[in-house]
């Protein structure tokens, strides 16, 4: 089964979209923080990295640059997942390294979309 790291600071939406991750089919892995996140994501070697930006210590830009100057997680997607939606901090998030986005709040219909975008079986569609 592919595997989706949540590194999300806010215990509430960490297991929100772990819930959501594994009724979809994938198996979650969780990370309070940054730090937590790079370490998790070197030792489990996830198929999609879902990164919170604005994290105490930390941020999320910096873990992306972190995660992608290391030659066993440089590959692995990842995906910003903010509340910010200015052009400037977008843009930030993309030149950290992230491969793409999704703004917060976002609906738990918007999540599946943005994963089939980045993590898809063999056969081209999510699991049910």
């Amino acid at each position: 089964m592919k595997k989706i790291l949540v590194v999300e600071d806010h215990a509430d939406m960490r297991d929100l979209l772990a819930w959501q991750i594994e009724l979809m089919g994938f198996v979650p892995i969780t990370a309070k923080l940054a730090q937590e996140g790079i370490d998790k994501a070197v030792a489990e070697q996830p198929d999609l990295i879902l990164m919170d930006v604005m994290m105490p210590g930390m941020d999320g830009r910096e873990a992306i640059r972190e995660l992608r100057a290391r030659p066993e997680t440089k590959d692995i997607p990842i995906l910003a997942a903010t509340a910010l939606f200015r052009t400037t901090d977008l843009k930030s998030c993309l030149e950290a390294g992230c491969n793409g986005y999704i703004i917060k709040p976002f609906t738990f219909q918007e999540l599946p979309v943005k994963l089939r975008e980045f993590i898809l079986p063999g056969d081209g569609a999510l699991p049910s």
